[in-house]
């Protein structure tokens, strides 16, 4: 069974992967990543494309990318979304993957969109219990650094840690250790599903804001230079 898999480069994306390619039942046909165009990088993750282009290399799967632009309304995205999965499905997928775990709003905007364009979310970390998702990242072999953090939840300090134990020993009760709310990001680098590390070397830290009609609320992006 031929299928899509929504990849942000991240561990829960990494670790979703891993499981659907150990099973075997899905047949993956291409990754797919949204990219915010301005600034050539995964969307919230702030990853550079360059990045992203090596993890498909080391996974060694064909990479679609979406490209959005920085400001986009909910409509056009579902356009461009609607636009970009159409061919894949035409080209005979079947199926889309994600690595989402406990959002319900999220699984059910996902599968409403999906219905759209013919196509079944198939979604293989759902419920799981996150601690326990968490341990089996690390222990399976992965690696991955923190690329962003919400402010409202954690500091400057967390961004750019490597994701391990100590990590996730240093988080506030109410954060998630899969920060499956959205309280940080990452970048995974090394594991099972790729043939070779990624190299790279830290960069700046940098803040940015992001103004609502409630109240401004910002993230700390950990930029990471791709290395030969």
């Amino acid at each position: 069974m031929k299928a899509i898999f929504n990849w942000s480069g991240g561990k829960d994306s990494s670790l979703a992967l891993y499981k659907i390619l150990t099973e075997k039942k899905y047949t993956i046909s291409t990754l797919l990543t949204s990219i915010n165009k301005k600034f050539e990088r995964i969307s919230m993750h702030g990853v550079r494309e360059d990045l992203l282009d090596a993890q498909a290399k080391s996974i060694d799967l064909p990479l679609t990318k979406l490209y959005l632009p920085e400001q986009t309304k909910m409509e056009d995205y579902n356009k461009i979304m609607q636009d970009t999965l159409t061919p894949l499905k035409n080209a005979g997928a079947q199926y889309s993957i994600f690595g989402d775990i406990f959002l319900e709003d999220l699984k059910k905007y996902r599968e409403e969109q999906l219905a759209k364009v013919g196509l079944k979310g198939i979604f293989p970390l759902w419920q799981q219990d996150t601690q326990t998702l968490a341990k089996k990242f690390i222990d399976v072999g992965f690696k991955a650094i923190i690329t962003c953090i919400d402010e409202k939840k954690l500091n400057k300090s967390h961004v750019g840690q490597v994701y391990n134990q100590t990590f996730l020993n240093s988080l506030p009760n109410d954060v998630d250790p899969c920060g499956e709310n959205g309280e940080f990001h990452t970048f995974v680098y090394k594991g099972p599903i790729f043939k070779n590390e990624i190299p790279f070397e830290i960069g700046e830290k940098t803040h940015k804001r992001y103004p609502t009609s409630e109240k401004d609320f910002g993230f700390w992006f950990c930029d990471l230079l791709p290395r030969n």
